[in-house]
């Protein structure tokens, strides 16, 4: 058994959506996920999205890191915007709703536990 994959969109194949209908804002943002790591409450791989807007509600906790593009990121509860550009890395916390924003398309590396 293998002890670590490596996070490279070739490791697995893409998988593609989009937000769901009552969640758009705005735009028509598609998402291509490579999905790594899928066990024991722990997912990990590459998102990446093209410009557009939804509404977001996490159960869950996610560190990402942008690696290219630029999105911003709007918390409902406190009214702030969080701009994310390449090199810049996040968790949201359980609880979190608001607004995913892609400026330019975006693609991150992700972990979420649940």
């Amino acid at each position: 058994m293998t002890h670590f994959a490596r996070l490279t969109p070739d490791a697995a194949p893409p998988e593609h959506d989009a937000p769901a209908a009552d969640r758009l804002v705005s735009g028509d943002p598609q998402f291509t996920t490579w999905n790594l790591e899928d066990r024991d409450g722990l997912f990990c791989g590459i998102w990446q999205s093209t410009p557009g807007a939804w509404r977001v509600a996490y159960d869950e906790w996610e560190y990402c890191h942008i690696l290219s593009g630029h999105s911003v990121l709007r918390d409902d509860a406190t009214g702030t915007a969080q701009t994310l550009r390449a090199g810049d890395s996040i968790v949201i916390r359980p609880g979190f709703t608001g607004i995913w924003e892609v400026i330019e398309t975006t693609r991150k590396d992700y972990v979420i536990k649940v």
